[in-house]
């Protein structure tokens, strides 16, 4: 039996555990925490161990002018998204341990060559201290508490605001990362979540509501929280209208980013899809015979609709079908905890003392993972937290989490695998880019055009520029 309290507490134990560096300013800063745990459950036995394999803070995303076509840079660095980065660090040291011949007690051979299973009785549950960005955070407003994602405050092409001012924005430079063009996903620009974060600290404003979505009778229910994510071209737009018709529901959302506008799906649309082609993405599926789901998902105290969350996460993809082998459509047990993590927005809130400065999002990501080697991860705009300008574009400046380290490491394992043991899907001698080795995926790049046909349609499809690194 998984307790929610329980997990959370966990959680919060490990990263008040972690070095100072990184970690939100108290009363000033907040963040959002996300956490992957092992959980085994014992043969006759109804009690289970847990144990936190993967921790993440973080809000922030880079824009799409920032994204690098050399694969260095950490371009969603959102606490659910960094955790289950950390995730496939640890995954693939217990893989290099077990194709290394050593004993490994998360994986067993399975029967196909070259492939791996979970052993008995284990099994992998998310825990994050507030409900997912995007389409689970749109949930009826019960209370004053506020959410981390900031309120989308107008829609450029009608001209107005919510409060029917006209607001002159300036542009913002775009970053430095990257040259390449790629195709706008958001028709407005993105500093409409960065000016209302510095409107207000909560970054979120209440208007009064037509409760046509809420339960009838329950008259606390006047708004909606809202999500800063904006529907993806081609899904039904935001109404904008006063109160709970605010937000369209259920449609795919990309993050918003610091001035431009970003390529990063948003947490809800994330964890939807790795409700069906598995957490543990298209490289690790090479060598694993079946997908990596989230049995469980807990939810730290904060604003919570049990029905949102199942709409978010699990609705949207239950009729996809026609999945390959090893695939299936994983419906999660939705908990959560009343234990609030203390670096939460509201705790800052309520913290905050004069002459501290405005309540504001930490700028920078931590990552911790149990691998043995360097398992602290300290990130800010999408580089190693501190670096300065002169070593970027080198290997100080990278996280260990950017795709290229990950493809870096995944290649370390393929490389101590015995020629013998090889997956079938690595023996081709036409494998040299990342992209060639995503592709080579078969059944999960199937999986993926069946989620794609059947749920997301709109999901954006990546620049493969950007994926041809090596």
């Amino acid at each position: 039996m998984i307790n929610a309290d329980e997990v959370a507490e966990l959680c919060y134990e490990r990263f008040r555990q972690l070095p100072r560096r990184g970690k939100p300013e108290p009363g000033r800063e907040w963040s959002l925490l996300a956490a992957v745990l092992r959980i085994t459950r014992r043969p006759n036995s109804d009690s289970v161990e847990m144990e936190v394999v993967s921790l993440g803070t973080g809000t922030k995303c880079i824009g799409k002018a920032a994204m690098s076509a050399a694969g260095d840079v950490l371009n969603d660095s959102h606490a659910e998204v960094i955790a289950r980065r950390g995730c496939i660090r640890y995954l693939i040291q217990e893989l290099h341990g077990a194709v290394s011949g050593r004993c490994s007690s998360l994986f067993r051979p399975a029967d196909r060559r070259g492939k791996w299973r979970l052993q008995p009785g284990v099994s992998f549950l998310l825990f994050t201290s507030h409900t997912p960005c995007g389409d689970a955070s749109i949930i009826p407003m019960t209370d004053s508490q506020a959410q981390p994602c900031p309120l989308v405050t107008s829609v450029s092409s009608c001209g107005e605001t919510d409060g029917g001012q006209n607001l002159k924005r300036k542009a913002k430079e775009p970053g430095k990362g990257g040259n390449l063009k790629l195709p706008r996903l958001a028709e407005e620009d993105s500093k409409e979540e960065e000016e209302s974060r510095t409107k207000s600290p909560d970054g979120v404003a209440s208007v009064p509501a037509s409760a046509s979505e809420l339960k009838p009778g329950d008259s606390r229910q006047s708004d909606v929280h809202r999500t800063g994510a904006k529907c993806v071209p081609g899904a039904p737009a935001d109404p904008l209208r006063p109160g709970a018709v605010y937000h369209s529901t259920g449609v795919l959302r990309v993050k918003p980013g610091r001035g431009e506008p970003t390529l990063s799906l948003s947490c809800s649309d994330k964890l939807a899809r790795w409700g069906v082609l598995g957490f543990q993405g298209a490289l690790l599926s090479h060598y694993l015979e079946e997908a990596l789901y989230f049995d469980t998902v807990v939810v730290g105290k904060c604003p919570y609709s049990q029905e949102v969350m199942h709409r978010a996460l699990v609705t949207r993809c239950s009729r996809v079908s026609e999945l390959p082998a090893g695939f299936s459509v994983c419906s999660p047990l939705l908990l959560q905890s009343s234990l609030e993590f203390p670096f939460s927005q509201n705790q800052t809130e309520l913290q905050h003392q004069g002459g501290q400065g405005r309540i504001s999002a930490c700028g920078a990501a931590i990552s911790w993972c149990n691998v043995a080697d360097q398992p602290l991860d300290v990130t800010a705009n999408g580089y190693k937290h501190g670096v300065t300008k002169k070593v970027l574009g080198t290997p100080k400046a990278r996280s260990l989490l950017c795709k290229l380290e990950l493809f870096h490491s995944f290649l370390s394992l393929v490389a101590a695998t015995d020629p013998s043991a090889l997956p079938d899907s690595l023996r081709s001698g036409e494998l040299h880019t990342y992209w060639d080795h995503k592709r080579a995926s078969q059944s999960y790049q199937q999986a993926w055009q069946q989620l794609r046909l059947q749920a997301f349609p709109l999901w954006p499809r990546s620049d493969r520029n950007l994926l041809l690194f090596r």
